[in-house]
Order: structure tokens, then sequence, then C-alpha cells
């Protein structure tokens, strides 16, 4: 593993850190990926223009995505400055979650990742892991490992 790709997730913060200790440990590059639904992006924008009228200012949409990254920064910061890990973050606004597994492998392709690390869910009332759309799609799509956290 020379670049590896991580998915954000605020329910996924154990995946981070697992994909951290393991890309530090082969001494990887790691980008961790803010995704934002077009829906999301679209609420934050319209929380900020009301802001910017009544501040009498003005944010372009660029702050939107910035925001998200943001976020992710702040989530893993701590923990990675505590590894020997070189890290950055990215975001990318996807259609909706039935288009997250297209943001995730095109991301994984700008990057050069050669592993994916990313969450999936648990829904079988007998604890079998069923994969979830989102990472099976990029399970069958990538060429690479993904290490799947279910959630």
């Amino acid at each position: 593993m020379d670049e590896a790709l991580a998915v954000f997730d605020e329910n996924g913060i154990e995946l981070l850190e697992e994909a951290g200790e393991l890309a530090a440990g082969v001494d990887a590059h790691l980008t961790v990926l803010a995704l934002m639904t077009e829906d999301e992006f679209d609420q934050v924008a319209e929380t900020l223009d009301a802001v910017a009228e009544e501040e009498h200012t003005g944010y372009g949409s660029g702050i939107v995505l910035d925001a998200a990254k943001q976020e992710a920064r702040e989530a893993v910061r701590d923990y990675y400055n505590d590894l020997d890990l070189e890290w950055d973050v990215t975001g990318t606004v996807i259609d909706d979650q039935g288009a997250a597994a297209d943001g995730i492998l095109e991301t994984a392709e700008e990057a050069g990742a050669d592993h994916v690390f990313l969450t999936g869910k648990q829904r079988s009332p007998t604890g079998k892991a069923v994969f979830g759309d989102r990472a099976q799609a990029v399970i069958l799509n990538f060429d690479g490992p993904v290490t799947t956290l279910l959630d």
C-alpha cells in the first residue's frame, strides 16, 4: 500500500483510526474523503445565504464543501498527528447516497489509491453481515483491496 483512501463518516471514526494506523505502519499516504450529497450541499448553502444576507456579506458555494472538508480534518487531526503519517483531506459533492460509490471510485482514481477503507452496514438480525449498495459497489469495482468496517 502506497496511497490509501479512507471515506469520512461520522459513524466511522474507528475506521479512520484503523486506516491511519495501517497506512502509518507501511509508510503510505492517506487521503480522507468527505462526501456530501447535493441536498446536504443545498441545505448548507441556503443557511449560509441566510447568514450572509443578515450580515450583509457574501459566501461562495466553495465554502460549503470547504466546511465539510474542515469537519473531516477536525475529526482526525488530533489522532493522526500522533502518528508518523502523511495525510490530507479532499471532498466531493454527489448526486445522492446512491451515487456515493461513483464518487469514492473517482476520488480513489484521482488520488492514485491502491487501497480503500469505508464503512458498511450490518443489517441481518442474526448478525450476518450484508454489505450495503455503496460498499458492495466499491468492492466490486475497485481494482485493489477494500477494507470495510461494519457499523
